[in-house]
């Protein structure tokens, strides 16, 4: 072989061998993540999902890639958001609060799905069982179906001679007959006189707070909902300005300056759905993983907004707080 014939033939393996080894090279995988939230809110529960994903050997830009799909709080906009990112072929999505999680499952029966949802994933439809979801969901729920009715009672322990309560409900949530009957029942046998009233978007808090003053409510439970979580600090800054006591699940609602808060921790539910996908991306079925309970329950009471709002707490529930904050 003449020398010329033989540096072409390397010349010609050399520049193939970067191409096969492309070609043979695993692609970085993208996930879906699907929130009935505007983007921007809650920052710091997108930075939970990806903890728990980066604790399963996952980091987004490096080792994996996520299209982001928000509703701007347009829960009709969820079968789109979640057909989207079927069409994608996402090797994953995660789906957080109940809307957006039956939107995912409506969207697809392959597509491997981890949930985040306040209620009952069986109550919902989502799985037909917690410890054997046997289908393409599983994934994390802090209960939240039994969380209204107990604030409900801690706002009644804080102000006993208070006899009308107002509670504050998202009409487009898939739960909203059953936690407003809930909370009916509840307010019967405190014997309380329970107001039930609406707001889905940006400009009904204002109007709800200024019908609350006109109820002479003593107080008001906001439900449990992504809508309301993603403006806690809104919601804390009214109920002072307006001089009526609420009462969250979230404890940013505490933090931000509301009454109090009592409720599961949203941020290691969050972490834990960035885990379980991470599992999921590693082999794990989701069927063979049981839906995850959150365990861990806080109660934060801000003295410095008893204080402005003129309310003593009994010495018995401050001692039951895992914080006060003054």
């Amino acid at each position: 072989m003449e020398r010329r014939e033989f540096m072409t033939l390397i010349g010609g393996a050399a520049a193939s061998v970067p191409l096969a080894a492309r070609a043979q090279q695993p692609t970085m995988p993208v996930i879906g993540f699907l929130s009935s939230r505007a983007s921007g809110d809650a920052p710091h529960l997108l930075a939970a999902v990806r903890q728990g994903l980066k604790e399963a050997g996952f980091i987004e830009g490096q080792t994996l890639a996520i299209e982001y799909r928000f509703a701007a709080n347009q829960n009709d906009r969820l079968p789109a958001l979640a057909a989207d990112l079927v069409r994608l072929q996402v090797a994953a999505i995660i789906a957080v609060a109940g809307v957006a999680a039956l939107a995912a499952k409506a969207a697809t029966t392959t597509i491997p799905i981890v949930f985040e949802v306040g209620a009952d994933p069986i109550a919902l439809g989502l799985v037909p069982s917690l410890n054997r979801p046997g289908g393409n969901a599983t994934g994390v729920t802090n209960m939240a179906s039994g969380i209204a009715p107990k604030l409900l009672e801690l706002l009644h322990e804080s102000m006993p001679a208070a006899t009308d309560v107002a509670f504050l409900l998202n009409p487009t949530s898939p739960r909203a007959a059953a936690l407003s009957e809930e909370m009916q029942m509840a307010a019967r046998t405190f014997g309380l006189r329970l107001h039930v009233l609406h707001a889905k978007t940006e400009s009904d808090l204002d109007s709800v707070f200024a019908t609350l003053v006109q109820l002479r409510a003593g107080g008001v439970v906001i439900s449990p909902d992504p809508f309301f979580t993603a403006r806690s600090e809104r919601l804390a800054a009214l109920s002072v300005r307006y001089g009526i006591p609420a009462v969250y699940e979230s404890r940013e609602f505490a933090i931000a300056g509301g009454l109090m808060s009592y409720g599961a921790s949203l941020t290691e539910a969050y972490r834990q759905a960035g885990a379980y996908t991470g599992r999921i991306l590693r082999g794990d079925r989701p069927a063979d993983l049981p839906v995850q309970q959150a365990t861990k329950i806080e109660l934060f009471i801000n003295l410095k907004t008893a204080k402005a709002l003129g309310i003593s707490f009994p010495l018995a529930l401050l001692g039951r707080a895992d914080e006060v904050i003054e």
